[in-house]
């Protein structure tokens, strides 16, 4: 649902997240609930543990929802203190015995989000880490948050509290205690336009590549995506060739640095597909590129934390904020812009077409092993558009 009446705020790398999310947490009297697929023990981490606890501590109920899998890593130490001081933390899929495979181990929840107050909302990729973490480069980690007032938060605040209770009820097979959430607030702060869509396993399983698409099947003039892990399906990458083709301007600006180099090759064996068919490529490579975002046209955006790849698509729980504001669209597009023309190379489709066979071949091996996995998952033919309904277990 769109929903008027928001003030949106752009926010890009840690460097404005974390204050902005810190000073919500830090004027919060009711209520704070976090969301995050990767929590580190880092400066950042501990800043926003910090937080969490100091709300806490003086009363504020306080939530934490992470990942099983992209959390485990997270010390006892900084679980007990949180716990002590009175936050509460939920873990999505915790992980036991890893080295069972069990496929609903790939469905994770992959958002990151916060709520606070029912009056403040955070939708984004950054996951509560450092932008430099894990990599020793000369730039901070390419990421995009927006910090949303006015009724659009209802819906962010609606599909935290679904999410929680859901994770709560399997953990306990039972609703502990009375609902405390409060009710958000649906005040209009601004004129712009937007809405929240989530991806999730049963009812909302196609609602983030539907908005993607649409924008995509009506754009004229320019089509801009940055994504860290583009590895689209064939009626995703039939839309934008099709948009191509009637004379839309088709930007991509992809990883050259990655943390998944299995997933960057595999990307790259379509980089011929997107060249053929007219449209730009290029690999950001001063940093990490981790933002999941786009513009169409100037007056179309979205940010969020889903990729353009299977498992954001089919497994993931994701969240993006989608935004109907040409002033909110051409901030984003001069962000995006900036980051291209400052830390990435353009691949020239004459180059790319001399590269050498068993450079080629590893990108298809690579695409394959993709492919394959996704097949003994059971979602391959689903990613390409059959349909076919997956079998989806509740968290």
């Amino acid at each position: 649902m769109i929903r008027s009446g928001n003030r949106l705020t752009l926010l890009e790398n840690g460097a404005e997240y974390f204050p902005a999310l810190i000073a919500a947490m830090d004027a919060a009297r009711y209520e704070i609930h976090l969301e995050s697929y990767i929590f580190v023990a880092d400066a950042s981490g501990r800043a926003v543990a910090a937080a969490l606890m100091r709300a806490a501590r003086r009363g504020v109920a306080t939530r934490m929802l992470l990942d099983g899998f992209g959390s485990r890593g997270l010390s006892a130490e900084l679980i007990a203190q949180l716990r002590g001081a009175g936050v509460e933390l939920g873990i999505f899929r915790p992980e036991h015995g890893r080295l069972r495979w069990r496929r609903y181990r790939l469905r994770r929840m992959h958002r990151k989000l916060a709520v606070v107050d029912a009056r403040i909302g955070f939708v984004g990729g950054l996951n509560i880490t450092d932008d430099h973490a894990g990599r020793n480069l000369a730039a901070p980690r390419e990421d995009f948050a927006v910090e949303v007032r006015g009724p659009l938060v209802a819906d962010i605040h609606a599909a935290a509290r679904r999410l929680w209770r859901l994770v709560e009820w399997s953990r306990m097979g039972l609703l502990r205690g009375e609902d405390t959430w409060i009710k958000a607030d649906l005040r209009v702060v601004g004129d712009q336009r937007a809405e929240f869509l989530t991806r999730d396993t049963l009812h909302r399983r196609r609602a983030i590549e539907r908005a993607y698409l649409k924008a995509i099947g009506h754009a004229r003039e320019e089509i801009l995506i940055a994504n860290a892990y583009f590895l689209p399906g064939r009626r995703f990458r039939q839309a934008l060739a099709q948009a191509a083709r009637r004379g839309v301007r088709v930007i991509l600006l992809m990883q050259g640095h990655t943390d998944h180099r299995l997933y960057h090759a595999a990307s790259r064996a379509l980089y011929r597909f997107f060249l053929e068919n007219g449209m730009e490529v290029y690999e950001y490579h001063v940093s990490e590129l981790h933002a999941k975002a786009a513009v169409v046209d100037g007056h179309w955006a979205t940010v969020g934390s889903s990729n353009i790849d299977p498992f954001s698509l089919l497994l993931a729980r994701e969240a993006n904020v989608v935004v109907h504001d040409p002033a909110f669209a051409q901030a984003l597009r001069e962000r995006i812009l900036l980051a291209r023309d400052q830390g990435a190379h353009r691949i020239q489709r004459q180059a790319w077409r001399s590269i050498s066979w068993p450079r080629r071949f590893a990108s298809w091996l690579a695409y394959g092993l993709v492919r394959g996995l996704m097949g003994l998952a059971g979602y391959a033919q689903a990613y390409d558009g059959l349909k076919r309904r997956a079998r989806a277990p509740l968290p």
